[in-house]
This record gives structure tokens, C-alpha cells and sequence, in this order.
């Protein structure tokens, strides 16, 4: 099984952007350091005082000179915001450059203000999402091709370079509800989950549309699984608890409030009002090693994942010194019990 970390870049209160770029970069040397297979890097737009990774490759492309094994992966791509013969140069370069150390995952994304911000209506982000994907991979797989959909046109293009890895970097397409569980099924392509706006109980209860689609397409065998989830080791439940409450609860409300102002609005109101007890239940596995192992198989056990990404700072707001000690007793406690 893959283990990664996955990051936001977090903007901690009290640091200017430069200190935010020092600190998580050093939080990803740290991670190839203490044994963690991948890195997986969000992609998010406008939102200041949560984030400062709104060019993931070019990040990646930071990464990369600062390591020599550790995987790095997009966590996601928001597809529908990038044009897409570009982001497949971008991309096939980034494969180069890294010598094959990409994992290249992608979404649409459940913020409207990146697509407010961007003047991209969110009604059309299905619709670019779909045609950049196909886009995409015919830019890498065939050496010369034409395009004819309802957002993009091309007409006998040849996109150089191609990727290091044949036929390209491992794609994973994110799903955040039953529908989307099921299109990625039918495309064959592995899927990836977060628990963000959907609950532990979701992801549970939605991954068989997964399989069915994969089945209704004729595809044999099981999916290919990844799984990130807000993780959290210390010494006791207790002080896990208390070193998480405040970032993780501030991250919850600010991120209910930006859902309330898009289609998702009862998804907004849900992580709105939810009480800490309830994100410990259902949003985040937080405690001791042996608190956090157990959940953490419970979890594979149910959805069956072969790839996970722990999420350390949920908010932004504990301390550098805190994620560094929760990584360290997650991969020297909690990785050698799985």
C-alpha cells in the first residue's frame, strides 16, 4: 500500500507567503525524509489566509529538485480551469523533469470561486472537465490529432513533449457524490476520494457505484482506490483533540460558508454546524497510534483503498513543530501496524 502526505499549502496566522512556501516545503523534504511514498499538492484559488498553491506544478517542480524518491502527485488538478493542450505540455514537461515521479490527479473542484474568479460559468465545468480529459490524453498518446467539442476546437496539432511515463503519468479522477462515483467507474480510470465535504459514511456508502459502473462497463477486476483523509497522531486522544480543535474547526466553518454560496448549499449548512464530536466521527481520524490505526483499517476494510494520503494540518493553524511530531509518530507508529 502507497502512503503519501497530502498538503494545502496551509497559511498559518502570523506568516507572510514567503514563510508559508519555507515551511511546507520543508514539510515535504520532511515527508521523503520519515518514509512517506508521495506527496500529493492541491490546486486552490483565491483564498487568502487558507492557502498560498495556486500553480501545484509549478510547486511540484520545487519538490522535485528537493528530493530524490518520494513520489508527487496532484490532489487535484481542477481540469476545467486550465486550457487543455497547455496544461498536457505543462504536465508531460513537469513527467520529465521529476523522471517519472508524477501522479497526475484531477477534478472539477466544488468551490464556485475559483470558477467565479477565472469568469468560467460552474454549469460549464462537467462539460470542460469532460472534454479536457479526453484532450488531454489524446495530446499525449497520439502524435498528431484534431479536435472538434463545444469549448475547444483544434485542428491537426502536435503537442510536444510527450511523457516520460508510457503512456503517460497514472491519471485518478476525483468523486464526491454517487453520480460522479459511478462516471469514474465506467471510465476504468482509478478513482480518488476525500474526505472534505463528504463524511467517512459517504465515502462508504458511494464506493459500490464505483464497482457498478466499472461492471455496467465491462471493465474486469477491482478499481484502483486512493483515499485522502485528514489524519492526526499524538501521545493521547486527548491531546490530539486538543491540538486540532481550533484549525480544524476554522477550516470547516470557512469552508461550509464558501459552499453556501454555490449549488452546494446543504453541504455547506452540514460542515457549517457541525460540532467538533461530529467531525471526529465522521470528518477526521484524530488520536493516539493505536486510536488512528484501527480507524485507518476499518476504512481500508471498507472501501478498499490501496493508496492513502494523511492530511497533518487541517486549517492551517497548528504549528509547524506539532506537524512535523504527528508525521513522525504516524509513520513510526501507525505504518508499521498496517
Amino acid at each position: 500500500m502507497e502512503i503519501g502526505l497530502f498538503t494545502e499549502f496551509e497559511w498559518r496566522p502570523g506568516q507572510d507567503e514567503a514563510r508559508v512556501f519555507e515551511t511546507s516545503l520543508a514539510e515535504m523534504t520532511a515527508a521523503e525524509d520519515l518514509g512517506f511514498d508521495a506527496v500529493w499538492l492541491a490546486e486552490i484559488h483565491f483564498q487568502k489566509g487558507r492557502s498560498v498553491l495556486s500553480s501545484p506544478l509549478l510547486v511540484a517542480t520545487a519538490i522535485a529538485c528537493r528530493t530524490k524518491r518520494v513520489k508527487i502527485g496532484m490532489a487535484v488538478q481542477v481540469l476545467p480551469l486550465s486550457h487543455p493542450l497547455r496544461l498536457a505540455e505543462d504536465v508531460a514537461t513537469l513527467d520529465h523533469l521529476t523522471k517519472g515521479r508524477l501522479d497526475f490527479g484531477v477534478g472539477r473542484s466544488g468551490l464556485p470561486s475559483h470558477y467565479t474568479g477565472f469568469n468560467i460559468p460552474y454549469e460549464e465545468s462537467q462539460g470542460r472537465f469532460d472534454e479536457t480529459l479526453d484532450i488531454i490524453q489524446k495530446a499525449w498518446t497520439e502524435e498528431r490529432f484534431s479536435y472538434e467539442g463545444r469549448h475547444f476546437q483544434f485542428h491537426d496539432v502536435c503537442v510536444i513533449p510527450k511523457p516520460y511515463q508510457k503512456p503517460h503519468p497514472p491519471l485518478r479522477v476525483a468523486a464526491t457524490s454517487g453520480d460522479t462515483y459511478e462516471a469514474v467507474g465506467r471510465t476504468e480510470l482509478p478513482i480518488f476520494l476525500a474526505v472534505r465535504t463528504s463524511s467517512i459514511s459517504e465515502l462508504k456508502r458511494y464506493i459500490s457505484s464505483y464497482h457498478e459502473g466499472r461492471r455496467a462497463a465491462g471493465h474486469h477486476g477491482p478499481g484502483e482506490v486512493s483515499v485522502i483523509v485528514p489524519v492526526y497522531v499524538a501521545e493521547t486522544d486527548r491531546r490530539a483533540r486538543e491540538e486540532t480543535e481550533a484549525s480544524t474547526m476554522h477550516f470547516f466553518r470557512t469552508v461550509g460558508e464558501a459552499l453556501m454560496r454555490g449549488p452546494r448549499r446543504e453541504a455547506g449548512q452540514r460542515l457549517r454546524s457541525m460540532s467538533f464530536d461530529e467531525v471526529l466521527d465522521e470528518f477526521a481520524i484524530y488520536g493516539s497510534a493505536e486510536h488512528v490505526t484501527d480507524r485507518l483499517l476499518e476504512l481500508r476494510d471498507a472501501v478498499g483503498y490501496r493508496s492513502l494520503a494523511v492530511w497533518m494540518n487541517v486549517g492551517g493553524r497548528v504549528p509547524h513543530e506539532r506537524v512535523l511530531g504527528s508525521m513522525r509518530r504516524f509513520t513510526e507508529c501507525v505504518v508499521r501496524l498496517m
